[in-house]
């Protein structure tokens, strides 16, 4: 009898690693136990708590077959051996017993799994999250770096052609490179303070949004693209993000006529609707037969556009430039 007690329960101690083959030894040791007409006590136990956490674990099938084997063998071992004292009601009462006990389990397993999934839910929100975060300072990243370098290779271009030949000209270029250089680590060391989340204080600009579009226009003046700016309806306060991904767009925009389009002038205008914001960005570079090629500028563009909902577009001027248009709804 000792040797039997101690076989189910020393056997819980691989529960945790081998549940199945702890889960057979209880039935057996268990069943050998009951069918020696030995007086029922703990041996018991060790059996709910195998079937309890095999079941909960998720080996359902294992389980339940544990159950039925200790209760089948038990009925047929007692009819084989000629032990018939227990009545009707009490095969009942050992069946009910089984069951209500497989039944409890099923109830912890499926709270269990309820558990993980909301976790393996969140986990993958946050993962989804984060990426999404990482696309957007990597959008920031790009859209910061491509429109600083590039007003600063024309103005360094340009104060070069001039320093031999006019050098009191090429005084404002070199100023423009200057301040063009230190709005770029201005905002570069913003957005690797967010990375950083760190604490300390570093300079920062305000949020990027169409209220610095006047200041946009102008730098970009200066590195010889003459811009205008025409506004229709009536502007009002944006989304926060809505409003960056404006400016990013407009930004790019003009960035890309500075380094790609020979062109001297640019216009930017914007639509103030009920239900949308529509940005036109045009130039008179070049013509140029044939649908724009879409580059690592227009395929960011685009991507702010899809992330609000909206569209964007990049076609050709009837002069042969390029016209970017965007439709973000509000």
């Amino acid at each position: 009898m000792v040797v039997l007690v101690l076989i189910g329960t020393v056997s819980l101690y691989w529960l945790q690693t081998r549940p199945i083959p702890v889960l057979w030894a209880t039935v057996g040791s268990t069943l050998v136990y009951m069918l020696m007409q030995y007086a029922y006590g703990p041996v018991i136990f060790a059996f709910v708590i195998a079937v309890f956490s095999v079941i909960r674990r998720g080996y359902r099938l294992a389980g339940w077959t544990g159950l039925i084997t200790l209760y089948v063998g038990h009925l047929l071992g007692r009819l084989i051996l000629g032990i018939n004292e227990d009545g009707v009601y009490q095969v009942l009462l050992v069946a009910t017993c089984f069951v209500v006990l497989g039944f409890i389990a099923e109830l912890f397993r499926a709270h269990r799994d309820r558990v993980m999934a909301a976790a393996r839910t969140r986990r993958e929100a946050e993962l989804r999250k984060a990426g999404e975060e990482r696309l957007r300072i990597a959008q920031e990243l790009h859209d910061v770096v491509a429109h600083h370098i590039s007003l600063i290779n024309v103005q360094a271009s340009t104060a070069l052609h001039l320093v031999d030949r006019q050098p009191e000209q090429a005084g404002p270029a070199l100023s423009a490179i200057k301040d063009a250089s230190k709005e770029a680590l201005v905002e570069l060391r913003s957005i690797v303070g967010i990375l950083r989340q760190s604490d300390e204080t570093a300079p920062r600009q305000p949020v990027a949004g169409l209220e610095r579009l006047e200041h946009l226009v102008n730098r970009t003046s200066m590195a010889g693209l003459e811009v205008h700016t025409v506004v229709h309806g009536d502007p009002h306060p944006l989304p926060t993000g809505l409003d960056r991904a404006a400016f990013r767009i407009i930004q790019e925009s003009l960035t890309n006529i500075v380094r790609h389009a020979k062109a001297s002038e640019a216009t930017v205008r914007i639509q103030y609707g009920e239900q949308s914001l529509v940005l036109q960005v045009d130039d008179d570079g070049q013509s140029l037969a044939g649908a724009p090629k879409e580059g690592n500028g227009i395929i960011g563009m685009r991507e702010r556009a899809t992330a609000l909902g909206g569209t964007l577009t990049a076609t050709r001027t009837p002069t042969g430039g390029l016209r970017i248009i965007a439709n973000l709804p509000l």
